[in-house]
């Protein structure tokens, strides 16, 4: 099994776009793609009518595929919830497009913060789409994030009856170094979520192999986006 780290997949993309054979939109619209098949991969009964879905969007291109994601299933007649994470203003181009296309679209993503978090986790939803930091983070959960996830771990660990909605991460499970597989620690907590479905892109990375990735990367799905 070929495994790779957060930089080496982040060499693979730009080869590609730098050669022109494919565009850092055109990858991003293939990753959303790629998810929103898994999703009914994992679960064929969503694949049918209307469902719910809250998608979380960081601020970066895990966040930009998670507006695909939104839109995509929005297209298909679901009620989504979008909450971005950061300030839109800053997203990178790309992400940045497809935010600003559930703009245009009538759908208005609002922003996440402790209130907010613990409402979405509390939610009657069957998918949560964690789209938040994916391969590229290097610091801890922020804080008001961490407690939210934190909590909502807690109820379902507590309660493993109760393991509706799905929590499907894009890439890596928030909160999980690709790299290595640990928690990232952001001061005293010790965060991340637990994924029951991953959806990686190209290859799986090493961090979905070992310590806390293995056991909180759930289901790990490989899509092919044209790399």
């Amino acid at each position: 099994m070929e495994l790779l780290t957060a930089a080496e997949m982040r060499a693979i993309e730009q080869v590609a776009i730098k050669s022109g054979a494919v565009t850092g939109l055109e990858l991003m619209e293939r990753a959303g793609r790629g998810v929103v098949e898994a999703i009914f991969e994992e679960w064929p009964k969503l694949s049918t009518g209307p469902h719910r879905a809250v998608v979380l969007c960081g601020p970066g291109n895990n966040g930009g595929d998670g507006y695909v994601v939104a839109r995509l299933l929005k297209d298909r007649g679901w009620d989504v919830e979008i909450a971005h994470f950061g300030d839109p203003d800053k997203l990178p181009p790309d992400a940045r497009a497809n935010y600003e296309r559930l703009i245009q679209s009538g759908t208005t993503p609002f922003p996440f913060s402790f209130r907010t978090g613990g409402a979405i986790f509390d939610s009657e939803s069957d998918v949560i789409v964690d789209a938040l930091f994916g391969t590229g983070l290097t610091r801890g959960l922020p804080d008001d994030l961490g407690k939210s996830v934190q909590i909502f771990d807690n109820y379902r660990t507590i309660d493993p009856a109760a393991r509706a909605p799905g929590i499907v991460a894009v890439d890596i499970a928030s909160g999980i170094s690709s790299d290595t597989g640990a928690v990232v620690p952001n001061g005293p907590h010790q965060d991340a979520f637990y994924a029951d479905l991953t959806v990686t892109f190209h290859r799986r990375k090493i961090g979905h192999t070992c310590g806390a990735g293995l056991e909180r990367s759930g289901h790990v799905v490989v899509k092919d986006i044209g790399l």
